[in-house]
């Protein structure tokens, strides 16, 4: 019969979500990953991870039985045990700690390893029902979409499916040649149709290498960036009035910030000579359309929100509606509450700060934690913090993965999770606007189980009564999205179509004023100046730490500090 080809998505969370193909042979064994073309956005071809998906799937670091800690905290050995068992283990301590503690003293800790609508949002109605402490998610992107939430409403802005046609492209702390490759390649195509690119970035990166300017600012001064090129284009008189009077409010404001800013500050701040923020301004002046895209890392410092807020605001002075690109996430209309359970329950769900849990897991604060699609004990801020406050005898830690991570190894029960070629899902990207079901390519390998089989299970045997955690996976869905897509019903990906996501208009603010606001309305109320503000940096030699994503990383844990029994239990697999 020969190969046959599965067409699948990429969960991973990434601003690319690739569309992709997996070939399998006459033995149902998938032996290649390929970009699939029918995605405009992700263009067919595959980043480093996505072609070694299935050498990942097939790991000998794969958890692909029930493990439970033997010997406590303090030993190395786990002892393989069945499902029933572990189930009935972790049912156990959860009752007791319940009793004991209240729900509140349950925290599930989870994030984005895996961005499908049944493993990251409907997995969750469980721990909505019984009422567990969540985090507040706020590890990766919130502080930018707030910010700029404060000055547009909400966080949206160009469809990345426009960029072919942008005759000038900002990065700006965004190294997409590596982080979003698929973006990349799309700006590419604009700039050999005679567009430019402008990277604004400390580092010579690879995407700065690409660009027709390269403006390299000191570390954290891109508020004082910000306010030169506005400084120019305002004075030089060469912002649209128009656009200004008609669409904005608190023009006048920013213009009296602005002309606290002379060009030796600037220079002072930025570390750049005048005569180069002059050019970056002329490039917005002379060069439309435009897009800004703001690099999610931009915003993971300490007064990092200011700038994203700040950079959004050069666009609008020459005429251009939310001519940015940071996430488009938060502009979709899918009731994730519904699918969480949130908007089911009757508890009251606490949430606690995510960059702050190091603080409070090493203070006991939680008695039983379950992790899963994430792995905490690297990802999160004060890691130490994260490691001793799972390793603290009072507390049960439950870890559901696919691969024995840091985190797994400090769980007291570890379940075997499946990969995404393992099950179907849903994969909904935060960029661009297309959607189609990420189909099941292989039957589970060992005893590995999704986050749905569980949480139904889990939710059998502590006898809970609420019909919505049995409702039908799909029929959910119709529910949650019934009117998120242009162009059909969420019944249609199920059948294997590809919908097209609703967006708001581009022109559309939703503010107290109603229009995009220069001088923030909402600011004071969240302790925020109406403007942004560029914050002093460090005058004693001290240096700032940068980082950027590598292109063909993927994580591996050397084998010799597994168990033997861990180890022995991939040899019938052919696992390597």
């Amino acid at each position: 019969m020969g190969l046959r080809y599965v067409e699948t998505v990429c969960p991973r969370d990434c601003y690319d979500t690739c569309f992709m193909k997996v070939s399998v042979d006459d033995e149902g064994k998938p032996t290649t990953t390929v970009g699939d073309e029918a995605n405009p956005v992700t263009q067919g071809f595959l980043c480093a991870r996505g072609i070694a998906d299935i050498r990942r799937t097939f790991s000998r670091q794969r958890i692909l039985y029930p493990h439970m800690r033997v010997g406590g905290k303090a030993s190395r050995t786990v002892r393989r045990i069945p499902w029933s068992n572990a189930l009935d283990y972790l049912t156990r301590r959860l009752r007791d700690v319940l009793d004991r503690s209240g729900p509140e003293s349950v925290l599930h800790v989870d994030y984005d390893g895996n961005m499908g609508l049944f493993t990251m949002n409907l997995s969750q109605r469980l721990f909505s029902a019984l009422g567990f402490t969540k985090t507040d998610g706020a590890i990766c992107s919130s502080a930018g979409h707030e910010a700029l939430a404060l000055h547009y409403g909400q966080s949206y802005g160009v469809d990345p499916e426009e960029l072919p046609n942008m005759r000038l492209t900002v990065y700006w702390g965004f190294n997409a040649a590596v982080s979003a490759p698929h973006l990349h390649a799309l700006s590419l195509k604009a700039r050999g149709n005679g567009g430019s690119i402008v990277a604004v970035d400390p580092r010579i990166s690879e995407t700065s290498t690409s660009a027709n300017l390269h403006v390299q600012p000191k570390p954290g001064s891109d508020v004082a960036l910000a306010y030169g090129v506005m400084k120019h284009l305002i004075e030089q008189d060469l912002v649209d009035y128009n656009f200004i009077q008609r669409y904005t409010h608190g023009y006048d404001e920013l213009v009296k910030e602005v002309s606290t800013w002379n060009t030796s500050a600037v220079e002072h701040y930025t570390g750049l000579d005048w005569e180069i923020v002059v050019k970056f301004a002329e490039y917005y002046a002379q060069i439309k359309p435009s897009v800004t895209m703001i690099g999610i890392g931009m915003q993971k410092s300490l007064n990092g929100a200011e700038s994203v807020r700040a950079i959004s605001l050069i666009p609008p002075l020459v005429g251009l509606h939310r001519a940015f690109f940071y996430t488009n996430g938060r502009a979709w209309n899918i009731d994730t509450s519904y699918l969480t359970g949130e908007a089911l329950t009757e508890k009251k769900i606490k949430a606690v700060s995510q960059v702050a849990l190091g603080k409070l897991l090493e203070r006991g604060e939680f008695k039983f934690v379950y992790i899963y699609n994430m792995n905490p004990a690297v990802t999160l801020p004060n890691a130490n913090a994260v490691v001793n406050g799972l390793k603290r005898d009072d507390v049960f830690v439950v870890v559901h993965d696919t691969h024995m991570t840091e985190t797994a190894m400090l769980a007291d029960l570890i379940l075997p999770a499946t990969t995404f070629l393992e099950k179907e899902d849903i994969i909904v990207p935060y960029s661009y606007r297309y959607v189609r079901r990420s189909s099941k390519v292989i039957e589970p390998l060992g005893d590995s189980k999704d986050e749905l089989w569980v949480v139904a299970r889990l939710a059998d045997r502590l006898n809970l009564k609420q019909s919505w955690l049995r409702e039908d996976p799909w029929g959910a869905i119709e529910k949650a999205a019934e009117n998120a897509f242009d162009d059909g019903s969420p019944s249609a990906l199920r059948e294997g179509k590809t919908l097209k996501l609703k967006i708001r208009p581009s022109d559309e603010y939703q503010t107290p004023s109603g229009r995009l606001e220069f001088h923030a309305t909402k600011a004071e109320s969240v302790n925020m100046t109406p403007l942004p503000k560029q914050h002093p940096l460090p005058e004693d030699g001290t240096f700032v730490f940068l980082n950027s994503a590598i292109s063909k990383y993927t994580y591996a844990i050397p084998r010799c500090i597994w168990s033997a029994a861990l180890d022995r239990i991939y040899e019938p697999f052919g696992c390597s």
